[in-house]
This record gives structure tokens, sequence and C-alpha cells, in this order.
């Protein structure tokens, strides 16, 4: 039989979850204003945003990667 955590684990376990609960959200964020940005250059410079948005662009890319929400549990499937 599994023993109960005592409330400072459990106190520590929410806070790891509020933890890597906000940094995934602080990702997903930082990738939507590079978005944003990325938006506006097109806009902006029309015809010549592959050239002068590229730098945006290829950030806009390594922030998707890994740019998702996940919760806190690991749910296998096999």
């Amino acid at each position: 039989m599994d023993r109960l955590p005592s409330a400072d684990e459990f106190k520590a376990e929410l806070a790891s979850r509020d933890e890597k609960i906000r940094e995934g959200w602080i990702k997903t964020m930082e990738a939507r204003i590079v978005r944003e940005e990325l938006q506006k250059c097109h806009k902006a410079e029309g015809v010549n945003h592959y050239s002068a948005c590229a730098d945006l662009a290829k950030t806009y890319h390594s922030l998707l990667l890994d740019a998702k929400v996940k919760g806190f549990r690991e749910i296998e499937l096999a």
C-alpha cells in the first residue's frame, strides 16, 4: 500500500506542477508574440518579406518546436 505524502511534499508537488505549466505558457506566449511580429513584417515588406523577415521566421520556427502547453500528467498509451 502506498503511503500518503506529507503536507510539505504535497505543497512541493503542487508548486512543481504550477512552475511546469507556467513555463509552458511563457513559451507559448513568446511564440505568439514572435508570430504577431512576423505577420506585421510580412504585411509591411510585401513581396520582399522572404528576405526581410527571414530572421523572424527562423526564430518563430524554433519556438514552435517546444511551445506547446502540456499538463503535469504523462499518460502512457501502450
